[in-house]
Formats: C-alpha cells, structure tokens, sequence
C-alpha cells in the first residue's frame, strides 16, 4: 500500500514518498502503478527519478536506494505505523513564508489555517487573528493617538480585556481624563453658585468655556496632522462665530481684552526666559542683525503696500507691519524640534538659531506695537507724543532690569518653595508691567519691561545653577501656554465675521501680506550672507521666519478694541483692516510654514550622523543658543555631517 502511495503521488506532490521495501524495482514499481505514465530512472547514488524531471529540480528528489539507511527507516515507520518517520525533510513552499504544521490527516492546523473571509458580525478581534494589525491604517491611527507612559503604569485587572491595546487609551488617560472632568464640574458648579445665570448654558461665561474646550479638541485633531494646533483653535472660533455658537458683549469684552493680555504676558516671559546670555552675548551681531534687519524692512514693506493698497495712514500702516512682522514660536518650535530630534541642521545649531531669532521678534514687534499704539491714541502735545517712544524703551528696560534683579535674591536660591515662588515673582512682574504701562500712558513700557525681566531674572538663576535649557520656571511657563494657547486663538477666531467681511478686503489685505512675505525672504537670503550657511540652509531659515501666529493672535483685535468705544466709523474700519491682515497672515502662513520646514527641512538641511539624545526629567528639550555653532561642515555625497 506504501508503494502505491508513493507511486500515485509521484506526480503532483512536492517530494516523492520513499518505496516501502527495499526489494521494490524500476520494473515492480511500473507494474503496481498503471497510473503512472513515465519510467523511473536509475540515479548515480542510488534511488530513482521520474523521467518527466531532471536531477537538478529543486521540487524533486530522488528516493532513498535500496540498502539504505533511509530505506531501511522508512520500512521500520511502516511497521510500526508512524506516518511519515522516514520521510526526508519537507522543503519550504515557494508559494508560503513559512512552514506549516500538519495533523496525522495532512490537513493544516493553528496558525496554518488558510485566510478565510468575513462578516460584518464577526468579533473585530477575529480578523486581526489572521491579519498583521500594525500594517492597518486604523491600528497607526491609533497608535499615534495614544500617548505614551512616562513611568510605570498600573491598570486595573481586566483592562486590557475591556480596552485593547492601542484601539482604546490606557486607564492612565481614561483617569487622567475623568478627573479633569470632575475638576470642570466642580469649577463650574461654583462659578455657578456665585455668578448665577451668565454661566448657564446660553450665557456668555458658559460660551467662553465652552469655546475654550472646543478650541482645544480642534487644535488636538490638526495635531494628528503634523499641523500647528493653532490652526484647528483659530478654525473653531471662527465656526463657532459665524454659526451662532458664542456671543461676547457687555462686560464681557472686557473679559476677553484681559485674557488676551494674561496670554501675551506669557508669551513674552517664555520669549525672555529662552535666551541664553552668555551665547547671546556671543553672537550679538549675527543674532542681531539676523533678527532686526528682516523685521524692520517686513515691517516698511506692509506700511508701504497698507497705505498704498488698502488706504491706511502711515501710523496705522507701520502699527499693522509692526504686528504682521513678528514670528510666531508657536508653529516654528513644534517643526524644528522634529527636525532637530533627526538631526537635522543640528551642526550648524539651525533649527535653536530659528527658535531664538524668533522669540527675539516677538519682543521686538510688541514693543514696537505699544509705543506706536502710545503716539497714536495719545492726546498729549506733540513733543509729548515724540518723547513716549525713547521714554517707554528706557522705562520698559529699567523696570524688568531691577524686577529680575530682586527676582535673584527673592526667594532665597535654597528655599524648598523656590520655584513656586519664582514661578509667581515672575509672572505677576509680567502682569503688572502690561496692565500698569497701559495705565500710565506708556504701553510699550510693558512688553518690554516683562522680556527684560524674564532674560535678567535666567541670567542671574543661571549664575545660581540653574540650566537655561532646564529651567522649572521656564517648563511651569510653558504649561500657562497649554492652558491659554486655546483661548488666545479661539477668542481670535471669533473676530472674524463673514457677514462684515467684504471680498475686496480680504484680496488687497493677502496681496498686502504676500509683499511683505516675499521682501522678508530675499531680504533674509542676503542678510544673511557671511554666517557660514550656504545657500540651501540660507532660504530654509528665510521661509521658517514666514510663519505667523502668536503675535498677531494677540496684537491683532487690540486696535478694534480701542477705537471701538469712540465709536468712529472711519478708526472702526481701519482696525478692521489690520484684524483681517493679522487673521490672514496666521491662516495662511502658519500651515504654510509648517508644510515647508517639514518637507523642505530633510532636502535642504544637513544631518549630522547621530541625532541628539534627550535625557532628563523634561518631557522635551528647550532650544539654547549655545547650539548655535556656525560652523564648516564637510561635503559629502551622502549629505551627512559627520
């Protein structure tokens, strides 16, 4: 029966069944197999081949020759009844990645069952059973979306069970996330208790929350996209607007004005604080110049093209180029902290230098905002009005010199309740310079007095030990902007209404903008010339300093806010102008910008050959300037820095 077998098969199976004595011939085997149509040939060393193949196929071997040690095991398996004892080992599939397991009946078992198809009722656990699950699109998505442990996780039995791993967030963000729920609750049920119906829904303290959260969601779901959160935030606020969702007036406005200046307080003290000042006082001219030129000539150019184009008079021209010309962190820093993770432009300190350059920007473009805003709205005499500018720079400078000073000495460097206490020091120095410069007169004193005092203060905490690139007060910082970056770009987005927007508006102020774009990146190629970039690093930096957001989100309703009062159809319709410049500029800039540094960022920049390693408590590293090196690096075919 084992010769039939083997005969019968000889033919269409991958390995030929051994005879099953020894005594079996050429002749014997044609006579028990009338099926088989083609001789068997006698080998070399023994055994025999089906004429219908050559001894060099890979899909056929000869069988064990009469005599043989293999000949004799396949007849002892025979007797014994062990199916496939004595057979030569079976060779892989050219049709399969592996080998499959096979039952006494030669059918596939586990993992060798075939694929099968599916319903639409099977269990969704079932089809990644025989599916590999980190190929799908769904199971990447997810995957980006859950977040990480930072340190050992502890979930209840069972978890896992109930939400799989990725498909569902781990218990810690179900936790974490259920107790800022409860946190809301609570802090609404009081705010309730205490205001009364305006923080119901339908009022305007519900709206204003309400907007914030949404705010937030959005700019979480632009985030999956390698987008600038900011985006999303701005996108929410003006859909809730023009969609009926949220409404401010009254006492309200007045609200939203001091929110705006909380944030902008924030965004100066993180701009100050990200300053190095040994490495600033080591490259002063290249930061300087690489800073102060391309602004002040973005900032002629909007002046020039708002007055020409949109029919704005010099001091509103030159207050719309002092807020369009700033560069916002906020979408620059999330990029380069990629590009920089790879290593990208590393060498050079490229993607620090942006940073760097970008915060110094800010401070400039605030305090140039403020005094123009002073002269402007001013009904002081004119020598008045002409000394307001040189006064509001040298009291802004004096008063965060001496605030950062004091913040040396107060608390005292060893107090366990140090950082607290700076974090506050801080924090209510910022505050007090924006809201006390405006009531004085001088509002560019403020913004400048908040940046000095955040650079001073970093510069004697260093003295002390602390890291400028580690600073607790600095990450407490950017914490206050988690919380504020929504609401910042929200209650901008509910500026824009389009019922009041009219179309030619919308065409001269983008035409306005994409002047003052395009000078600032020839203007920063050429300025650039001597700092050791070459050209493709050159027009890389030129179009990371395009974004715009943070400023201008800030800055930008501040003009409507004051003329509002006044109640000047003429001042109302140029504070609008400048609100429509300042929301195109962030639509349009901010993902532009982040689309180009992260394509254009691996084609243009170098990559050293190892890639920085964050260590440290920090979830992320803070850029210093003492990465920027400026420095020769080798050519190499591979456009690797070695």
């Amino acid at each position: 029966m084992a010769e039939d077998k083997s005969s019968s098969e000889g033919g269409t199976s991958d390995s030929a069944s051994p005879p099953a004595a020894p005594a079996t011939t050429p002749a014997a085997a044609s006579a028990s197999t009338p099926s088989l149509t083609l001789p068997l040939q006698q080998q070399p060393g023994g055994g025999f081949l089906n004429e219908g193949f050559v001894a060099e196929s890979p899909r056929r071997r000869p069988s064990p020759a009469p005599g043989s040690h293999l000949a004799a095991a396949a007849a002892a398996a025979a007797a014994l009844e062990v199916p496939g004892a004595g057979d030569p080992p079976r060779r892989k599939s050219i049709l399969h990645g592996t080998e499959h397991p096979y039952d006494e009946n030669g059918k596939a078992t586990g993992d060798a069952l075939p694929m099968k198809k599916f319903s639409g009722a099977e269990n969704f656990a079932e089809k990644f059973k025989y599916h590999d699950p980190e190929k799908s699109w769904l199971f990447l998505f997810c995957a980006k979306c859950r977040q990480q442990p930072s340190g050992e996780a502890w979930e209840p039995p069972g978890w896992q069970r109930v939400c799989p791993h990725p498909f569902c967030p781990s218990y810690r963000q179900c936790a974490r996330l259920l107790a800022l729920v409860l946190i809301g609750l609570l802090a609404w049920g009081v705010v309730f208790c205490v205001v009364g119906h305006a923080a119901a829904p339908g009022g305007q303290l519900f709206g204003l929350a309400a907007l914030a959260l949404a705010g937030h969601l959005g700019g979480w779901l632009i985030s999956l996209t390698t987008l600038p959160p900011l985006i999303g935030m701005l996108l929410v606020g003006i859909l809730m607007q023009n969609v009926g969702l949220v409404h401010i007036a009254d006492d309200y406005v007045e609200v939203v004005t001091v929110l705006r200046k909380v944030a902008l307080v924030i965004i100066l003290t993180r701009a100050g604080l990200d300053l190095d000042p040994t490495a600033m006082a080591r490259l002063r001219v290249a930061v300087l110049k690489l800073s102060l030129v391309p602004w002040f000539v973005e900032c002629v150019a909007v002046a020039v093209s708002g007055h020409f184009l949109m029919g704005l008079p010099w001091m509103w021209g030159f207050l719309l180029g002092s807020v369009v010309a700033a560069v916002s962190p906020a979408v620059v820093v999330s990029c380069l902290i990629r590009l920089r993770a790879k290593g990208y432009g590393v060498a050079k300190g490229i993607p620090t230098l942006i940073i760097a350059i970008s915060g110094i920007d800010d401070a400039i473009s605030v305090a140039g905002f403020g005094i123009i805003q002073s002269v402007m709205f001013s009904s002081e005499s004119l020598a008045y009005q002409i000394a307001q500018g040189p006064l509001s720079i040298f009291g802004g400078l004096l008063f965060g010199g001496l605030w950062g000073l004091l913040a040396k000495f107060v608390p005292e460097k060893n107090d366990p309740f140090a950082v607290p206490l700076r974090i506050l020091m801080l924090f209510g120095g910022g505050l007090i310079a924006v809201f006390g410069s405006e009531e004085v007169g001088f509002g560019g004193a403020g913004p400048l007095g908040a940046v000095a005092a955040a650079f001073v203060a970093c510069y004697y905490w260093s003295k002390q030990g602390w890291e400028v690139e580690d600073n607790p007060v600095a990450t407490a910082f950017e914490v206050f902007w988690m919380i504020f970056e929504p609401i910042l770009f929200s209650l901008t987005g509910t500026q824009v209404r389009f019922d009041e927007l009219a179309g030619d508006t919308v065409t001269v102020a983008f035409a306005c903008l994409i002047i003052g774009i395009v000078i600032r990146i020839v203007v920063t190629v050429i300025v650039a010339i001597g700092s050791k970039l070459n050209l493709k690093e050159k027009i890389f930096v030129a179009l990371a300093w395009m974004s715009k957001a943070t400023v201008q989100a800030a800055l930008g309703p501040v003009a409507l806010d004051l003329v509002r009062p006044e109640n000047n159809e003429q001042k109302t319709g140029y504070a609008e102008k400048v609100l429509v410049v300042c929301v195109l500029s962030i639509m349009i800039t901010a993902p532009v910008g982040a689309i180009l540094m992260t394509i254009l960022g691996p084609r243009l920049l170098k990559k050293t050959s190892m890639a920085p390693v964050v260590e440290g408590w920090r979830r992320s590293a803070r850029p210093s300037l003492r990465d920027i090196t400026i420095i020769d690096e080798e050519e190499d075919g591979d456009g690797v820095a070695t």
